[in-house]
């Protein structure tokens, strides 16, 4: 098993920045990929970003991409997502979520394991 636990959410004024951690405990050596995903209320949770543990490989949604950042640390094996100018639309739970797969797509059902969230409120 793999636990996921995810900090650094908030309350933020659009164009203001935050950024997420999600520590990684367990049998990580089984994980190739951590991705971001988000849910605003009323809605289907949402592919953000997602790396590569080896080489460090990243991919970002449209909505984000050029405003948030994702990166590792192998080592302490933590995946972060920095996430600058920000818009009331990136309100929502974001979830930290791990893949045994070495692809992963964007869909959810590629990732194995998952976080519990952490709350991103953006006020305008």
């Amino acid at each position: 098993q793999v636990q996921l636990v995810e900090s650094g959410g908030g309350l933020v004024q659009a164009g203001g920045s935050l950024r997420l951690s999600c520590a990684a405990s367990g049998r990580t050596f089984s994980t190739q990929a951590m991705g971001w995903f988000r849910q605003a209320p009323g809605k289907e949770r949402e592919f953000v970003a997602r790396i590569r543990w080896s080489g460090g490989i990243t991919y970002y949604a449209d909505t984000v991409k050029g405003r948030f950042t994702v990166s590792s640390d192998s080592a302490q094996k933590t995946v972060y997502l920095q996430m600058n100018s920000l818009k009331p639309e990136d309100t929502a739970v974001y979830y930290c979520a791990a893949a045994i797969v070495l692809y992963p797509s964007l869909s959810q059902s590629d990732y194995t394991y998952w976080g519990q969230g952490t709350q991103v409120t953006v006020s305008s």
